[in-house]
C-alpha cells in the first residue's frame, strides 16, 4: 500500500498545511502575532492592565478623536474572541474572523494578488469600516438611537478587515457558490445583533459595512485577476501553471511536430 492510498482524502488537506507557511508567509506571520497578543493581554497581564491596553486601543469616537492612528492599527494586533470556551458563540465568532477571515481567505488573498494587495484589502477594509461606523454612530447619537456610553464602548480587533475579505473572497468559490457565500457572510453577524432601536448594535453595522466594502472590491480588474506567478506567465495562468483554454501539449494535434495547431 503506497502512502498516497494510505492517507486517502487526508492527503489534499495535509499537503495544503504543510505548504501554508511558504504560500502565505505573511499570514501565517500575522496570525502568530495575533495569538501571542492574545495570550499576552488574557494571561500575561492582569485583568485591570488589559483592560486598560484595550481601552486605549479601541476604535470607539473618543479615541478616534484622541488618537486615531494608535487606536487604527493597534487594534488590528488583537482578536476579540476566545479560544477556549468552545461551546459559546464568542467561539463561533473567532472561528469565523480568525479561522476563515485571517486564516484561510487572507491566505489565500496573498496568494492570490501577493502580499501588498492582500494587506491593502484587509488593511484598508479594517480602516475605512471603522470609520464609516463611527459616522453611523454620530448620527445615531444625533437621534438618540444609541445610549451615549457607546462614545467609550470598547470594540477593538481583526474582525473588520476579516469580514472585507471574506466578502472578497467570494471569488475563490465557483459561480454556483458565490450566492450562498455571499449570503452566509452577511447573515452571520445579524445572528447576534442587538437590537435596541431601528439600528442594530454598531459591531453588526461594523461587520456589515465591511462585507459591503468586500463586495464592492470584486468589481475592481485588478483583483479579478491573478498575480503573475512566473517570468512568461499572464495573469491568467492557474495555480498549477497551465494557461487556462491552453490545449495540454500531451492532447494537441501539433505536439511534437514543430508546426503551430491550425486554428
Amino acid at each position: 500500500m503506497n502512502s498516497q492510498s494510505l492517507w486517502g482524502p487526508l492527503g489534499r488537506p495535509l499537503r495544503a498545511v504543510r505548504g501554508y507557511p511558504r504560500r502565505a508567509p505573511l499570514t501565517l506571520a500575522y496570525v502568530c502575532l495575533l495569538l501571542v497578543s492574545h495570550a499576552w493581554v488574557s494571561q500575561g497581564l492582569s485583568a485591570d492592565r488589559a483592560a486598560t491596553v484595550l481601552g486605549y486601543l479601541s476604535t470607539n469616537l473618543d479615541n478616534l478623536q484622541d488618537h486615531p492612528l494608535s487606536a487604527l492599527l493597534g487594534s488590528a494586533l488583537f482578536f476579540d474572541g476566545t479560544l477556549t470556551d468552545v461551546t459559546s458563540t464568542d467561539f463561533v465568532g473567532t472561528l469565523i474572523t480568525l479561522g476563515l477571515g485571517v486564516c484561510c481567505f487572507l491566505a489565500w488573498a496573498e496568494r492570490r494578488w501577493g502580499k501588498p494587495r492582500a494587506v491593502a484589502v484587509f488593511l484598508g477594509g479594517h480602516v475605512a469600516a471603522t470609520l464609516l461606523t463611527a459616522v453611523v454612530i454620530t448620527v445615531a447619537l444625533q437621534h438618540g438611537w444609541y445610549p451615549a456610553g457607546v462614545r467609550q464602548a470598547l470594540d477593538y480587533g481583526v474582525s473588520y478587515g476579516a469580514q472585507t475579505v471574506l466578502a472578497v473572497g467570494t471569488l475563490a468559490f465557483p459561480r454556483r457558490g458565490r450566492l450562498p457565500w455571499a449570503v452566509f457572510v452577511l447573515a452571520w453577524p445579524l445572528g447576534g445583533a442587538d437590537w435596541t432601536g431601528p439600528l442594530p448594535d454598531f459591531t453588526t453595522i461594523g461587520h456589515l459595512i465591511a462585507a459591503a466594502l468586500g463586495f464592492g472590491l470584486l468589481g475592481v480588474p485588478a483583483l479579478r485577476r491573478q498575480r503573475v506567478r512566473a517570468a512568461g506567465l499572464s495573469p491568467a495562468t492557474s495555480d498549477f501553471g497551465v494557461h487556462r483554454g491552453a490545449v495540454p501539449e500531451s492532447t494537441s494535434p501539433a505536439a511534437g511536430t514543430g508546426t503551430p495547431p491550425s486554428v
